[in-house]
């Protein structure tokens, strides 16, 4: 089977990346803005003409489209998000190549969620903020399209390269820098905020899976259960062994702190969400995630505990 990756140098797909090459039945080319890319193509800047000759010349089955941006203002996500799939699908339509596209989307896309529901593919998207929207609408494109196409939409992903400014990412580099320099107390905030973390080695596993289904529409690439950002917090501390407190700047009243205080030094470091809900998913979002088991026999394995132990690891090489 012959696949096209888009995006390949991202956190996403890296994983995906590596688990297709595991399959010895598929041959894989990767696509993107990169120098270790097998072919250099800006797709929110380049034209469909263009990529259609290009799938012209390989002939993929299957088109997987993990490229996009998370970060930056409205008009960038815009390009990189919405434009960008848009020239994907054109390019497909007149290609005829007839391959199946995988859309990677996102959580963001539903918005905030009513705390203790488990959100399902049937409800209705409000996301809270120029990023999900510029992934609905990559979305909407792509079930609009008339391809055979799916679209994950993954919630939220963790593990080995999590980015810096990931909510986790921040709190294993905030408890590095407080290990660092010796701190008793770490100051945090948002950890009230609740999450469905999943492993990126399950969601390229996902990936995977969808490019071999028949499944169609919108499927949901999750857990199945929030987390609240204290308690992976409580784990992050028992893997990097940090034996001093973990104080929360707006914990509810009465609230203990995490761990035990050895020394008098308090430093504040880097908040673990630098604005209140910066996805736009409110304070709770949990997947339903029934389809992606009925249509894609798919099922997490990672824990979050392992999850977390590979993103200290790379978190403690730097100290």
């Amino acid at each position: 089977m012959r696949v096209l990756l888009l995006g390949a140098n991202g956190f996403l797909g890296r994983f995906v990346a590596d688990r297709l090459l595991a399959d010895p039945a598929v041959h894989l080319t990767a696509l993107g803005r990169g120098d270790d890319a097998d072919v250099r193509f800006d797709l929110s800047g380049g034209s469909p003409g263009a990529l259609t000759r290009f799938l012209g010349a390989v002939h993929p089955g299957v088109v997987i489209n993990c490229a996009g941006a998370t970060r930056g203002g409205a008009r960038e996500l815009t390009r990189h998000n919405t434009v960008a799939v848009a020239t994907v699908c054109e390019a497909l339509r007149r290609s005829g190549c007839g391959a199946r596209l995988v859309q990677v989307g996102c959580a963001s896309e539903y918005g905030p969620s009513q705390q203790g529901s488990s959100t399902a593919e049937d409800a209705v998207p409000r996301p809270g903020g120029p990023y999900g929207v510029s992934k609905l609408a990559a979305t909407e494109l792509v079930l609009g399209s008339g391809l055979d196409a799916v679209v994950l939409r993954v919630f939220s992903p963790v593990g080995p390269g999590t980015p810096a400014g990931s909510p986790l990412g921040r709190l294993a580099e905030a408890m590095r820098r407080a290990m660092q320099s010796g701190d008793g107390e770490l100051k945090l905030s948002g950890l009230g905020v609740q999450r469905d973390f999943v492993d990126v080695r399950d969601v390229a596993r996902a990936v995977h899976a969808a490019s071999l289904s028949a499944a169609q529409g919108v499927v949901n690439i999750g857990t199945g259960r929030a987390v609240k950002l204290r308690d992976a917090a409580s784990i992050l501390t028992r893997v990097a062994g940090y034996a001093g407190a973990l104080h929360e700047l707006d914990a509810p009243p009465g609230r203990p702190v995490i761990g035990s205080p050895r020394s008098e030094s308090i430093v504040e470091h880097l908040a673990a969400t630098p604005s209140p809900y910066p996805d736009g998913c409110g304070t709770w979002q949990q997947a339903d995630v029934r389809t992606a088991r009925d249509r894609l026999g798919w099922r997490p394995r990672i824990n979050l505990e392992e999850s977390l132990a590979d993103i200290w690891m790379e978190a403690a090489c730097r100290i």
